[in-house]
């Protein structure tokens, strides 16, 4: 098998390309540290006095012992609202319950008492997404507070604000895949539409509440006064109102009797798929910081990147002579096979097309396809173009945008203009997209974009002639634009990615990926639960 022999040989340049790499690595993990906590040590500390489990423990408790969950964008609302709005007041993630891989949506009601920010709902639309391509069952962990109302405007009128939500759940109903819904605190408003369209709800006695309209709603509008409990308890909507399926007396019940239901589900088993044996590379995983570094402008060999991530690093390299500049390659991850595609420099029009052609090799044998994107690019110049350099990048979009089969994407360095777009991109849907902490994502280069817009105002009409002062000015507003708007923390806090992990991390997060595409089972004929 076509092993990938590695050329590193150590040396003070790696030493120090890591020893960069780790400060990256330290600030990625205080953040995640810091957005653990929620509302804060205060807030947390009333949620217990009232009986309530914080919501990561409610997901310990929720998914099978020792079993893996896979946080997605914990750093989402990251530096917005002078950050007090921590994983945008959501959790959301894939994780086991009852050997069902599920995808878990919990709200945080430490974090602005689990209201709905434009984020939060981005995040929870997000979720939903991957749990209706991955043929997923829903649980919901419910402690709302509805809409932020402040931001009303951006989270309830527009096609993707909240009622988009309610809306895929629907969807997703009709098409066979289970919502179930535990409702440990109140449900408000459209928050109570989460389990009022679930297919089972379970309700906590004393802190479980759903109603369209709470108790000052309900006076303002009838003038009737009434209690919480007694509007939408937990008692009256299991005992009156049949909304609620079940009645649990503490959420440690509520949370045992979600796993039951998950248990009966008579879920498909998963298909065994022909996958090899899991083997970890022949390389060690760890020593990908100080092959990538921290400066983008240092050029690395992308192979030595794939032989500390796929199986005993055999890469079975399509095309190796030509278009060298985009390496693609057959291989295995935790025994599931996957199409690379990644940069190894400029994508001209031979890396365009031969791209294309392995995307279609790969969609033909039903293989995933993973993009590995570090790149500026595709070519520009007059021979570029007299080339056909917009034809043949047009081929590799092309390719990208019709593949059948499951598409994952990691930013490992830079991800600029219409290379975005020919390495599958968000806009481009890819099942998953996650991003290291030295990712860089914008229509161009700091650097670019200075000389670009500086050249711009020079030969402005309107504007008349500029002094060198006022180019200055405009070079570092520029750069500073652009050095901040391409973070991958930017990024991650507006929903761009699923999440920012570490290089070390990726090949089991990847891995974890291709395995629940593996497990895909068609669901023809399956019709909603109607909640009458």
């Amino acid at each position: 098998m076509p092993v990938i022999e590695s050329r590193l040989r150590g040396g003070a340049e790696q030493d120090e390309r890591r020893a960069a790499y780790a400060a990256l690595i330290e600030t990625l993990r205080e953040r995640h540290g810091r957005v653990l906590a929620g509302g804060g040590a205060k807030l947390q500390a009333r949620h217990r006095e009232r009986g309530k489990i914080p919501v990561r423990e409610r997901i310990d408790l929720l998914v099978d012992p020792f079993s893996p969950f896979l946080e997605l964008s914990p750093l989402a609302a990251w530096e917005l609202y002078g950050n007090e709005v921590p994983a945008a007041g959501i959790v959301t993630g894939i994780g086991m319950v009852s050997g069902t891989p599920c995808m878990i949506i919990a709200n945080d009601a430490t974090v602005k008492g689990g209201s709905f920010f434009h984020e939060t709902v981005k995040k929870h639309l997000r979720a939903q997404e991957i749990a209706f391509e991955n043929r997923l069952p829903c649980l919901y962990l419910v402690d709302c507070g509805g809409a932020f109302l402040p931001e009303q405007d951006r989270v309830f009128p527009d096609r993707d604000h909240f009622g988009g939500s309610f809306l895929q759940q629907c969807r997703m109903s009709a098409s066979g895949l289970p919502q179930i819904s535990a409702v440990f605190g109140g449900c408000t408003a459209g928050g109570a539409y989460i389990p009022a369209l679930s297919d089972e709800v379970v309700m906590v006695r004393g802190t479980g509440r759903i109603h369209l309209g709470g108790p000052p709603i309900v006076k303002a509008a009838i003038n009737e006064i009434v209690d919480g409990e007694t509007l939408g308890g937990a008692e009256m909507h299991t005992l009156v109102s049949g909304v609620s399926d079940y009645l649990a007396e503490s959420e440690f019940e509520a949370i045992a009797r979600l796993r039951d239901i998950v248990g009966a589900l008579n879920w498909p088993p998963a298909p065994r798929p022909q996958a090899r044996p899991a083997n970890p590379p022949l390389h060690d995983p760890a020593e990908i910081e100080g092959i990538v570094g921290t400066d983008l402008k240092q050029p690395f060999d992308v192979r030595e990147v794939i032989a500390r991530m796929v199986d005993g690093s055999v890469f079975d390299a399509f095309k190796p002579d030509y278009g060298a500049t985009l390496v693609t390659g057959f291989a295995h991850i935790h025994g599931q096979p996957v199409g690379v595609l990644a940069n190894n420099g400029v994508l001209f029009s031979e890396s365009a097309l031969k791209g294309a052609h392995f995307i279609e090799l790969c969609d033909q044998r039903r293989i995933p396809l993973l993009f590995l994107q570090n790149i500026t690019g595709f070519m520009v110049g007059t021979e570029a173009e007299r080339g056909g350099i917009a034809k043949h990048s047009a081929k590799l979009v092309y390719a990208v945008s019709n593949a059948r089969v499951p598409r994952y994407t990691v930013i490992i360095g830079g991800s600029y203009g219409a290379g975005n777009y020919g390495m599958c991109g968000r806009g481009f849907q890819p099942r998953f997209l996650f991003a290291w902490p030295n990712a860089r994502i914008a229509t161009m280069s700091p650097e670019v974009a200075a000389t670009v817009v500086t050249e711009l105002r020079r030969s402005s009409l309107t504007r008349g002639a500029a002094d060198e002062s006022e180019i200055e000015r405009v070079d570092r507003a520029t750069r500073a634009q652009f050095e901040e708007q391409s973070t991958p923390y930017y990024a991650t806090a507006r929903l761009w990615d699923d999440g920012i992990i570490e290089p070390a991390q990726t090949r089991d997060v990847i891995g974890l990926c291709l395995a629940l595409a593996a497990r895909e089972v068609e669901l023809p004929g399956h019709r909603p639960v109607y909640r009458m």
